[in-house]
C-alpha cells in the first residue's frame, strides 16, 4: 500500500494527523505500507521574518481572538491524545517552509525512513521547541539529528537543489483538488481528509486493504 502524506511544517493538524496515522498502523501491522511525504505551503507568500500568529490567523480566517485560543486548547488535546506536544505559546509566529519542504525533498532520496524522521523533527522543533523551521542552521541541526549528512543538508539549502522538485509536486497536488492538509492519499485513489483519530484511519486502511484484496 502507498501512502501520500500531503502536508505542511507548520500545520498543527498535520502533526495530529502523521502521528494517528502512525498509530492506526501499528494496530495493522500486517499491512505494507510504503509512506511518503509531499510538499503544500499553507503560506507560500509569507514574508521571510514571518508573522504574528494570532494576526495572521486573524487576518486569514476573521476569527475573534476568543476562537483562536479555543482552537489551540482542542488542538493540544488532541494532540496529547495521540503522543505528540504542542507548547501553549511556542508558536507564536508563522514562517516560510519553502526550504524545509526542500530538504524533505532531500531526505527522501537518502530513505523513507529519514523523510518520516525528519518530518516529525521539524514537527517537533515548530510546535513543541517554538523555533523558526525556515532557519537554516536549525534545518541542518535537525537533519543530523535523524542521522542525515549535515555537510549535505547544508549544500543543498545553500542551492536551488529541489526547488522545481517541491514546486512541481505542489502544483500536482493542488491542481488535483487538494486545497487544505494534512490529505492522505492512498494508492494514488483513496482520499482521507484532516487530522482524523487513530481508529478512523484504521479503518479506513481495513477496508481499503480488503478491496483491493
Amino acid at each position: 500500500m502507498k501512502i501520500d502524506f500531503v502536508s505542511d511544517v507548520s500545520c498543527p493538524w498535520c502533526a495530529i494527523g502523521l502521528k494517528s496515522l502512525e498509530q492506526a498502523l501499528q494496530r495493522v501491522p500486517e499491512l505494507p505500507v510504503q509512506l511518503h511525504f509531499q510538499p503544500f505551503e499553507l503560506n507560500p507568500g509569507i514574508a521571510p521574518e514571518g508573522e504574528d500568529i494570532t494576526e495572521h490567523l486573524t487576518r486569514k480566517y476573521g476569527m475573534p481572538a476568543a476562537q483562536l485560543e479555543k482552537n489551540r486548547d482542542a488542538i493540544r488535546q488532541r494532540g496529547a491524545a495521540v503522543g505528540f506536544d504542542f507548547v501553549q505559546g511556542a508558536r507564536s509566529r508563522i514562517y516560510n517552509t519553502f526550504d524545509a519542504h526542500r530538504l524533505l525533498h532531500w531526505a527522501g532520496t537518502q530513505g523513507e525512513r529519514f523523510q518520516r524522521d525528519r518530518k516529525l523533527a521539524l514537527f517537533g522543533a515548530y510546535f513543541t521547541d517554538g523555533q523558526d523551521p525556515s532557519d537554516h542552521a536549525l534545518l541542518v541541526e535537525r537533519a543530523a539529528s535523524v542521522g542525515l549528512d549535515a555537510d549535505e543538508a547544508r549544500a543543498v539549502l545553500a542551492s536551488d537543489r529541489y526547488a522545481q522538485e517541491v514546486r512541481e509536486a505542489e502544483a500536482w497536488y493542488q491542481s488535483h483538488g487538494i486545497r487544505s492538509v494534512p490529505a492522505i492519499i492512498i494508492d494514488d485513489k483513496h482520499l482521507i481528509s484532516g487530522g482524523q483519530p487513530p481508529e478512523v484511519f484504521e479503518q479506513a486502511l481495513r477496508q481499503i486493504a480488503a478491496g483491493a484484496g
